[in-house]
């Protein structure tokens, strides 16, 4: 198994360059099985999760070609009415439940093994079936795996409400929309930057998508969507977990393909930290060198500030100046990182979804594990910022959603090194 080991202190200078969205891809992978015809698509992270949509692609039939580390060529003509997403690897990421939509879309009918990813809490789809439902899909749960069959051989458009803005709800049902008879429209629709990157790929492959980005997206169905090529923007996320890196080891590091906009609900709160950020076209400049001010956060849908940033943030304001607040507005269960940073020092204390940040001076170093994606990167945006040797286990968490973060982070001077270490041995009792 591997840990990363990081000895932290020290101020991180230079230049990294941001990979393509991982939540983007992992919404448009499963969106080029509605393609006739090859489709190219470029900035793709080399994440796991990444990896394993493309896995689960092959395996229903679709010809798969790397280009090169970060392009892809998928043709799904080969793809079968029937064709089953393979039940391991569905099961292991939330993100197989677009092969829902998506297949709904050609095939009218799916079945797709219940979805797995970080255990962040109660998540249901109950919003996704809603709005298949709306749009003529019978849906059961059987054995483990999500079925869905259109009600009259073929999906019509429909008004969907969405109680919540959820970004999975609005993705699969735009997935499914796209090649129903007629028009769609949804109303408190996600404005996520992945939601409107997702629109604008089936629109250059000739959907008649509008509105993304609002609370309110119309869908008029298509026939037939043709191949082409397309990149996948910036990863937000990646790019405000090293803005965090800064913010929490200081020094001074320009992030390169970047949007700014997509950060301004992260830069709006680093700078009420203390942090310097300044923007260009497609870089920013992130610069702190005195001690952080204290803040309060609440995370919220896009445009307010993202649940994936709450640990990074959380580990920021340990070190700060006073007492600062946190209150989680999106997720459930997502401070069970917090033990881990308290294993380092930190003082925080957490009572159902607000947590009660104490900054101390400086966090220490010690053994920690990763329990979900953006937990892991807390932990590592935590052990640059300390004192001595941090040892971070679980960090196949962190691969799933960050490429190369071991490598990016060495080239703007971090002290950070991945290493094997033997598998734990199974304890045994004899029975007496």
């Amino acid at each position: 198994m591997t840990q990363y080991v990081i000895n932290g202190g020290t101020p991180l200078h230079g230049t990294v360059n941001i990979s393509g969205a991982k939540n983007a891809a992992l919404a448009i992978l499963p969106a080029t099985l509605l393609v006739d015809g090859p489709c190219r698509i470029e900035n793709i992270p080399k994440v796991t999760d990444v990896t394993l949509m493309l896995e689960i692609l092959r395996d229903v039939g679709a010809s798969i070609r790397l280009l090169d580390d970060n392009t892809v060529l998928i043709d799904s003509g080969g793809v079968r009415v029937g064709s089953v997403a393979p039940y391991e690897q569905a099961r292991r990421m939330r993100a197989s439940y677009y092969l829902i939509g998506a297949f709904l879309a050609r095939f009218s009918s799916a079945q797709v093994a219940m979805p797995g990813g970080c255990n962040l809490g109660v998540r249901p789809i109950d919003q996704h079936i809603k709005g298949f439902e709306a749009l003529g899909a019978d849906i059961h749960v059987k054995a483990g795996s999500i079925h869905a069959d259109a009600r009259n051989g073929h999906l019509t458009g429909s008004p969907v409400y969405l109680d919540v803005a959820s970004v999975g709800a609005t993705i699969n049902i735009i997935l499914a929309a796209a090649m129903a008879d007629g028009l769609t429209v949804i109303e408190n629709a996600a404005r996520e930057p992945h939601v409107v990157d997702l629109a604008n790929f089936l629109n250059s492959s000739g959907a008649d998508i509008k509105g993304a980005g609002t609370d309110m997206i119309k869908i008029r169905g298509k026939k037939r969507l043709n191949g082409g090529t397309y990149a996948i923007i910036p990863d937000q996320i990646e790019a405000g977990t090293y803005m965090a890196a800064v913010t929490a080891a200081g020094g001074e590091v320009t992030l390169n393909n970047v949007i700014p906009k997509h950060l301004e609900c992260i830069t709006a709160k680093l700078t009420e930290l203390g942090v310097d950020v300044e923007e260009f076209d497609d870089s920013i400049l992130i610069k702190r060198e005195g001690r952080l001010r204290k803040a309060n956060i609440k995370t919220l849908p896009y445009p307010g500030f993202p649940t994936d940033m709450q640990p990074q943030a959380s580990a920021c304001l340990s070190c700060a100046e006073g007492i600062s607040m946190i209150t989680e507005g999106v997720a459930d269960n997502r401070y069970r990182y917090v033990d881990e940073l308290k294993r380092m020092g930190a003082r925080i204390q957490v009572d159902g979804k607000v947590a009660v940040v104490e900054g101390v001076r400086r966090l220490t170093g010690a053994p920690v594990q990763a329990c979900d994606l953006r937990a892991g990167a807390a932990l590592v945006v935590a052990a640059l910022s300390a004192q001595g040797a941090t040892e971070i286990g679980g960090v196949y968490h962190i691969e799933r959603g960050y490429e190369d973060i071991v490598g990016k982070l060495r080239g703007v001077g971090a002290d950070i090194r991945s290493e094997e270490i033997p598998e734990p041995e199974l304890l045994t009792a004899n029975a007496t």
